[in-house]
């Protein structure tokens, strides 16, 4: 049997959206890089969620804590862990959790850190590493909301 090849480039299948787990709720990711910031809202974007974003631990703790105080608060956060001449995720949980004990956070970092490996000491709920996947988001943002992972 003889197949010709195709001189067409083979289609790539995008994936269903029936295996990402989509969400509703509102989302605060801070990343002190601004195009993994924008890649990452635009991700967090697709998969349903509303989200705010900032660039240090500093900026997103006012505006978590506005939010908090308004009743618009966000139900999970994402932080880098390590943020160049600025405040990361490891100093900015510890500030949420003094303004909300039942904040639900997530660390995230491209670098592999003995923080990471015991991200629930530190007040972590889970980790996401980098680059990030839309299907691992979506997975370990629905754990974190569900309260399958908790701090």
């Amino acid at each position: 049997m003889y197949l010709p090849v195709s001189a067409k480039q083979a289609k790539q299948e995008e994936i269903p959206e029936d295996v990402l787990i989509l969400g509703n709720e509102r989302v605060l990711l801070m990343d002190d890089e601004a195009s993994v910031r924008k890649t990452a809202c635009e991700m967090l974007t697709f998969l349903g969620y509303e989200v705010e974003s900032a660039a240090d631990g500093s900026e997103a703790i006012r505006l978590y804590e506005e939010a908090f105080q308004s009743g618009h608060a966000f139900d999970v956060v994402i932080f880098d862990l390590t943020v160049r001449g600025g405040m990361g995720g490891k100093a900015a949980v510890a500030e949420l959790l003094k303004i909300n004990p039942d904040v639900k956070a997530i660390v995230s970092s491209g670098y592999s850190s003995d923080m990471l490996a015991d991200y629930k000491k530190y007040g972590f709920c889970d980790v996401i590493a980098k680059p990030y996947r839309l299907q691992e988001m979506g997975n370990v943002l629905s754990n974190v909301l569900r309260g399958i992972k908790d701090h």
